[in-house]
């Protein structure tokens, strides 16, 4: 598919894309880890330089992303390990989080489409503690250490006539947070990591722009205090499927000593950059990420005891 350029959230994906074309990257660092007794694959994409972060039109910074192929299954056990897993990886990003933080939760995404509807069933099922502990003190949960964790769900433009980066800005300089985490779904361009897959960067998040729908940054610079995004891909886009099925008819037709299949031009099918297809059985999905990814978040926050 000659000269199309499939839109992804992912890091891993858009480094992939470029190998692809051009082969190395400067300005990239590129580390993996398999668990076998998992079946799960850590990689870690570091944007060093401002020519890495051109090439891969993403900020600078870090970029983890955890691929368990068995993460859409309804098996409590294995999404509790992928959660200790996530919860590992925040720990190392969280600036200072052996402190007590005040950390704001910012779920963002609209309740109203269903792979849209991660950010808001994090937030639905997060610990909230700040009211609690401002109200009652820390004697209220027994504890002498506690972070205080507060939720946001600012929905999207067309509910609120607002952008969400204006909603969250306001909340963030009335409440003071230490953190913000932003919980959003994602795009992707491979559809093996359709709900498989979960990223999570410290460069913030610019909603929507894995579908062509760009609002503004929410970022360190533009809240002024740190931002992790976490991202689960819940779409990919229909170009992407057609491009899929081809370029395995063409491996396949190539492994067989067939004739080579024709470079298709997909320049005149405008209509496919604007459709975005997910899977069948997205509600349960949904419920089930959102919960694992909340269980994960829980545990980043709770506290050991001095």
């Amino acid at each position: 598919m000659s000269g199309y350029n499939v839109r992804t959230d992912l890091a891993l994906e858009a480094r992939e894309s470029i190998e692809e074309a051009d082969g190395e990257i400067r300005g990239i660092s590129v580390e993996e880890e398999y668990r076998e007794h998992s079946d799960v694959r850590i990689t870690r994409v570091v944007i060093e330089t401002k020519n890495g972060a051109k090439a891969m039109q993403k900020p600078m910074g870090t970029y983890i992303t955890l691929e368990a192929p068995a993460m859409q299954e309804p098996d409590e056990d294995y999404h509790r390990e992928i959660a200790e897993e996530i919860s590992h990886i925040l720990r190392q990003l969280i600036p200072d989080m052996e402190r007590e933080k005040a950390i704001l939760v910012v779920g963002l995404g609209n309740r109203e489409v269903t792979a849209d509807a991660l950010g808001p069933g994090v937030v639905d099922n997060l610990f909230i503690t700040r009211h609690i502990v401002r109200e009652y003190g820390k004697a209220a949960y027994n504890r002498e250490r506690m972070n205080l964790v507060s939720g946001i769900v600012p929905g999207v433009m067309a509910q609120t006539g607002m952008e969400a980066a204006e909603i969250i800005k306001g909340v963030v300089e009335e409440t003071g947070p230490d953190v913000v985490i932003v919980i959003d779904a994602l795009a992707a361009r491979s559809t093996r990591r359709l709900n498989r897959t979960v990223q999570i960067t410290n460069t913030g998040i610019q909603p929507g722009s894995g579908v062509g729908n760009h609002r503004n940054a929410l970022t360190r610079e533009s809240l002024g205090v740190p931002v992790i995004a976490i991202g689960v891909p819940t779409v990919v886009d229909a170009a992407t499927i057609v491009n899929d099925a081809f370029e395995k008819i063409r491996k396949e037709k190539a492994e067989n000593g067939m004739e080579s299949f024709p470079d298709i031009s997909f320049g005149s099918l405008n209509e496919l950059n604007n459709m975005y297809v997910t899977c069948k059985d997205i509600d349960e999905t949904i419920k089930r990420l959102s919960f694992m990814l909340s269980e994960a978040l829980n545990m980043t926050f709770e506290m050991e005891e001095a």
